[in-house]
């Protein structure tokens, strides 16, 4: 089996902001049905949803001194919402699994196999 990071990218036009919690309720409710899935399933390594982005802290010590500025690596509507860590045969079942995420948390979802030998964790 190998790892992938199914990653929930939203374009900042999906307005989760703006909506109420009894709006978001159905959304939390797919992705916990999700969750669940994967869990059931052995797929489940690890997941979360992240704070918004405003929330975000960039550090950059590449210079040999930290600078640590508030906000995010990059300006861009597009952001990281959350992420699930799972365990896949192969891309296609990565992409099935990512399909299914996909439509829970209403985001797009990039996938992406973790670098080495995964097989041992």
């Amino acid at each position: 089996m190998t790892l992938y990071m199914l990653s929930v990218h939203h374009d900042g036009t999906a307005d989760f902001e703006s909506k109420t919690m009894e709006e978001l309720q159905p959304v939390f409710e797919a992705v916990d049905r999700f969750n669940s899935e994967l869990q059931e399933s052995g797929a489940w390594v690890f997941a979360g949803g992240l704070e918004p982005i405003e929330s975000a802290t960039t550090v950059d010590n590449t210079k040999g001194q930290a600078l640590v500025v508030d906000g995010p690596f990059s300006e861009s509507k597009e952001f990281l919402g959350g992420f699930w860590v799972i365990k896949a045969a192969d891309l296609d079942e990565a992409l099935a699994w990512a399909q299914k995420g996909s439509a829970a948390c209403e985001g797009k979802v990039e996938v992406r196999p973790f670098q080495g030998d995964t097989e041992s964790l």
